[in-house]
């Protein structure tokens, strides 16, 4: 099933539930599928572009949460939380932080990279090959641990 058939069933379950935070948020992300398709080229949504609204959903969600608990707004916070699970869900499976320390170990390896100097190097391959899997921001402060910071 594709994610936009998945999204539109499950937003007919949340309406019928009640669940407003699960019916907004699922409204939000359909939104985004709905504007992407309708771009004009022809083409139909790939998965790697609906997994990056996705992503990109999360990554706002998180940063609020970070923005607001910080503020002391924990009611918010909550919220964000909550809308940041429903995205989740909806997620591929997102890769461990020691499984992406070994891809990286292996695309140092293969590019020959000894010190932060590479990192220019290092990162666009790590990105290509974690893309989706894990935040762009763990793979950063991955690349950075093992090219010795």
């Amino acid at each position: 099933m594709a994610l936009s058939d998945k999204i539109n069933e499950d937003l007919k379950a949340a309406m019928k539930s009640g669940d407003p935070v699960r019916l907004n948020t699922i409204r939000s992300i359909r939104a985004q599928i709905i504007e992407l398709s309708k771009r004009g080229t022809g083409t139909s949504i790939t998965q790697e572009e609906e997994a990056g609204i996705l992503l990109a959903a999360a990554k706002k969600r998180r940063e609020a949460i970070e923005i607001y608990e910080k503020a002391g707004r924990l009611d918010l916070a909550g919220q964000e939380k909550r809308e940041l699970e429903i995205i989740s869900a909806y997620l591929p499976k997102q890769l461990s932080r020691e499984e992406a320390e070994a891809v990286v170990k292996k695309i140092i390896e293969n590019a020959g990279a000894a010190s932060m100097k590479d990192f220019g190097k290092v990162m666009p391959a790590a990105m290509k090959e974690l893309k989706g899997q894990i935040d762009g921001k763990i793979v950063q402060e991955v690349v950075k641990k093992q090219l010795g910071e």
